[in-house]
């Protein structure tokens, strides 16, 4: 037997020898987290103030430092729609947090349901359900497989708790502000589970009115000037309400813990799912922008709130024993006063000046009427009913309605539905973004898009664009299983769900557009 023909032999022996690899073992529990509203940079930005979980992920886990969303609508509902389903809206039918509904000419919004009412909350109220996403989830393809899984959605915002979780979730839950209570609707259950009623009859909100939100860090007691204040009337800045400050995430993370306690999530013999969505960072950035220090002092708490999170599925269901992935839903656009200052691009738009060019072009070329049904500043809807009874071709109405929108400064693009049906858009990466949000049945007449770092808000900031500063976001992946470094590849946000779909060796979603991300696997 020659050399290479011994060596063969040997190794053969060798691998006969060696106990067969089983299947690597799947998670007790998979948590997802999703920050509302951070960008990515607020990582890069604020990292020598992270010490807590935000840190604990970023040393220990698979960190992305180039992932994007593909579509153009960066906003709540699509971003929760779309990383656990990874499909883009033009296939999940989820095209933004509301739209104008044709059949009843009615806005509606992403998952409200009048066939469903609120459990917990004020009597008889509309419920929401996951009724308008037209695909299925992760957990949706975990629940198909095993039954006996657990998924719970927890957010502030019925989207946000809603979507992720899926169609076929125990239950999705969100805070009701006008009861103080923690609801669900009737889609989900007829009545509250006792351990959530247990948490509502604490009324733990008591604690927070009158308060005033002082800096994580700030000095003595009265030396430092708080952020807002729960009092109305009062020198600083009036929160609102609970969830535009640090403790509408607090009371998230709260529920957040209860439901595993409640739910017995990681207990049980098949893998378990919780999808948590922390509202509040959204609701301090729309009103302040991503420079100003509230956004960093919430960053910081976010990070301390996080380790508080995970100390405490450490010690029920083990780190060791759970998957964690983290990521945010969009980002932000800077405050265009505060960009003018840095001298650099950036204004406000006037929607109503859009809605009055559209009419004056369309009155002028076609005669008087109605040519608005909604006032949407970037996808408006035209009066498809006027429309035919005039015998118009829609095609040309676009046309003369985009023409009068593109006249006006600082508007970059401006798409028909008719070009968008029928992929007549430059194929760029702006292009295609667009493409991908765009779902004919919901989508609006034209879709109108600001040249960069300019909006439509007249106050704050918001999101919404496909540019850089509004879809790229944090991805971090962490757990057994999981290769921890950083990845500097560009991926897509839509990636998200094959790979836990692989994890969990179930089928991806049924609009998954994503690939597994392998290199993370071990």
């Amino acid at each position: 037997m020659n050399r290479n023909l011994r060596a063969a032999a040997l190794f053969l022996c060798a691998a006969m020898a060696m106990p067969a690899a089983g299947p690597a073992a799947k998670p007790k529990l998979v948590v997802t987290i999703v920050l509302d509203q951070f960008r990515y940079d607020y990582l890069l930005r604020f990292r020598g103030d992270y010490n807590a979980g935000l840190a604990k992920l970023l040393e220990g886990g698979a960190v992305f430092s180039d992932a994007h969303y593909l579509h153009a609508t960066t906003v709540t509902a699509v971003g929760h729609s779309t990383y656990l389903s990874g499909a883009t809206p033009s296939v999940s039918g989820i095209i933004a947090n509301e739209w104008f509904d044709r059949e009843t000419n009615t806005t509606v919004t992403s998952v409200s349901d009048k066939t469903t009412k609120v459990v917990g909350g004020v009597p008889g109220a509309m419920g929401s359900s996951p009724n308008r996403l037209l695909v299925s989830t992760v957990a949706d393809e975990l629940k198909m497989r095993n039954p006996q899984s657990h998924v719970i959605g927890v957010s502030i915002k019925d989207r946000g708790a809603i979507l992720p979780a899926g169609h076929m979730a125990d239950a999705a839950y969100w805070y009701d502000p006008d009861s103080n209570r923690w609801v669900t609707s009737t889609y989900f259950r007829e009545a509250l589970p006792e351990w959530v009623a247990a948490l509502n009859g604490e009324k733990t909100y008591q604690k927070f009115l009158g308060a005033s939100w002082l800096p994580f860090d700030a000095g003595p007691a009265g030396q430092a000037k708080p952020f807002c204040t729960m009092t109305a009337g009062a020198e600083a800045r009036y929160c609102g309400s609970l969830e535009a400050t640090p403790w509408g995430n607090e009371m998230i993370e709260e529920f957040a813990e209860r439901a595993i306690a409640g739910e017995k999530l990681g207990g049980h013999e098949t893998t378990d799912i919780l999808t948590v969505s922390f509202s509040s960072n959204d609701y301090v950035g729309h009103a302040v922008g991503p420079d100003d220090p509230a956004v960093r002092d919430i960053s910081i708490r976010t990070d301390r709130l996080l380790g508080k999170f995970f100390q405490y599925i450490d010690q029920r269901v083990g780190l060791g024993n759970t998957l964690i992935v983290l990521t945010a839903d969009h980002g932000v656009v800077p405050v265009p006063e505060v960009n003018q200052a840095r001298h650099m691009p950036g204004g406000r738009l006037n929607e109503i000046q859009v809605t009055d060019r559209i009419t004056k072009a369309l009155t002028a070329r076609f005669g008087p009427g109605k040519w608005l049904m909604t006032a949407s500043p970037l996808m408006p809807y035209l009066n498809q009913e006027l429309i035919r009874k005039l015998k118009l071709d829609p095609a040309l109405v676009e046309n003369v309605a985009a023409d009068a929108v593109r006249e006006m400064p600082h508007i970059a693009r401006v798409y028909t539905r008719h070009e968008l049906q029928h992929g007549e858009v430059q194929r760029d990466q702006i292009g295609d973004a667009v493409s991908l949000s765009f779902f004919g049945p919901r989508a609006g007449d034209l879709v109108i898009l600001p040249e960069p770092y300019y909006l439509f808000e007249a106050t704050g900031t918001s999101h919404g664009t496909p540019y850089d500063y509004d879809n790229h976001v944090p991805l971090i992946f962490f757990g057994a299983g999981i290769k921890p470094g950083m990845y500097r590849n560009k991926v897509a946000m839509n990636d998200v769900a094959p790979t836990l779909s692989a994890i969990l060796d179930v089928e991806a979603p049924s609009g998954s557009i994503g690939r597994v991300l392998a290199e993370i696997l071990q």
